[in-house]
């Protein structure tokens, strides 16, 4: 057996090819096999203040970024013209004194309200292998990330910081980035999912999806979601388009359908990136929260957009970006919209290490939600890094 560097793989590669970081692996080969290790930890230093109802509040707090930690375990190998791969992928986090998103509870709180528990959580975001060729494409069986809305995340600058803050004060063990102003998130969801081959820069991914119960009785049918994308690079320019949808059907009293669409870019000018992206979904749940079939309003639309620019000075990249997310129908009684703007410089100290500063201003608009309206504005300073 041997270890050599490579190259980084699975979130590794994601994170390089949406321009967001370097990742190096280590890599063990054993005849026709080879198993990666890489990951991903940051921590960052937040101060925000909040403005709701004429009242100002302001708090700290040390915490993780968009990304919680990460580490996988990715094993890849060729047999019989087939391409084989497994990945297992852990997601812990630095953030403690939670009892939501899956932390568990204190065992000496015994249910009672505002007892925190001391744990971090360890989440299982991938479990799948996959097998396939060139010829004919592949297919994948397990837990990984979502096709709709799988692209802008990876494109939000966020994603090495912080961005929005406002629904971590929980907290919880990530913050949200740009997650509910300007999309949804997608989420490591259940799936068995085909992706082509590339024709020319063209690609497409469709699957069956775990069904969620976010209205009426019954999931007797999967969720759908399906991606298509284009990609083109010239010299120095680059463009990348996609297009996505999700569906999902629900039966019994008060069911209803979820459906969406969202279409978006990205493209490249020498030092220069720009992204822009729009969705719309009705019966998704709370655009403006950002999760998917997260509906107590029952069937709500939701719509969305983000632009972003960025521009690199060698090692320094600057960029701004803005996004709304807009909720309405079902109970609400108001058109609620959330908007976001983030300012950040990311420092790539070395070919790990990124330095990251980001100023944020969130706000939050309609009586259904946001009561009197409410204003946030997040300062942070932190790093990450990618082995």
């Amino acid at each position: 057996m041997k270890a050599r560097r490579l190259k980084g793989t699975a979130l590794g590669v994601a994170l390089a090819a949406a321009g967001l970081g370097q990742a190096n692996a280590v890599s063990f080969t054993q005849g026709d096999a080879t198993i990666d290790i890489n990951g991903t930890i940051n921590g960052f230093y937040a101060h925000r203040s909040v403005e709701a109802n004429g009242v100002e509040t302001n708090n700290s707090a040390l915490t993780n970024g968009l990304l919680p930690g990460w580490i996988n375990f990715v094993f890849t190998t060729k047999v019989e013209g087939l391409d084989i791969k497994a990945h297992v992928g852990f997601a812990p986090g630095i953030n403690d004194k939670s009892d939501v998103v899956g932390l568990p509870s204190d065992p000496g709180c015994g249910g009672a309200v505002g007892c925190d528990s001391p744990f971090s959580q360890i989440d299982t975001r991938n479990l799948y292998f996959q097998f396939g060729s060139s010829d004919w494409g592949t297919i994948k069986f397990g837990r990984d990330i979502g096709l709709f809305g799988q692209k802008i995340i990876l494109a939000d600058m966020t994603l090495l910081g912080l961005g929005g803050n406002s629904y971590a004060a929980t907290p919880f063990n990530t913050t949200f980035g740009m997650i509910g102003h300007g999309y949804m998130y997608t989420g490591f969801q259940p799936q068995i999912t085909y992706t082509t081959p590339a024709w020319g820069g063209f690609s497409a991914s469709a699957g069956i999806f775990d069904p969620n119960q976010f209205a009426g009785d019954e999931t007797d049918s999967p969720g759908f979601q399906a991606m298509a994308t284009y990609d083109w690079k010239s010299n120095s320019t680059s463009a990348s388009l996609w297009a996505g949808g999700v569906h999902q059907t629900t039966s019994g009293d008060g069911s209803f359908d979820a459906s969406g669409f969202e279409l978006g870019g990205k493209f490249g000018f020498g030092n220069f990136e720009a992204v822009a992206y729009g969705f719309t979904g009705d019966g998704l749940g709370l655009a403006t929260v950002g999760a998917l079939y997260f509906s107590p309003f029952e069937k709500t639309s939701g719509k969305g957009y983000f632009v972003q620019g960025t521009y690199k000075f060698g090692k320094t990249k600057v960029g701004l970006n803005y996004g709304e997310n807009r909720d309405d129908d079902g109970l609400l009684a108001d058109t609620n919209r959330f908007r976001s703007a983030t300012f950040g410089v990311y420092h790539s100290l070395n070919k790990y290490i990124t330095l990251v500063g980001e100023f944020n201003r969130e706000k939050g608009i309609g009586d259904d939600l946001f009561p009197g309206d409410t204003k946030t504005r997040t300062i942070s300073l932190g790093g990450i890094i990618f082995f």
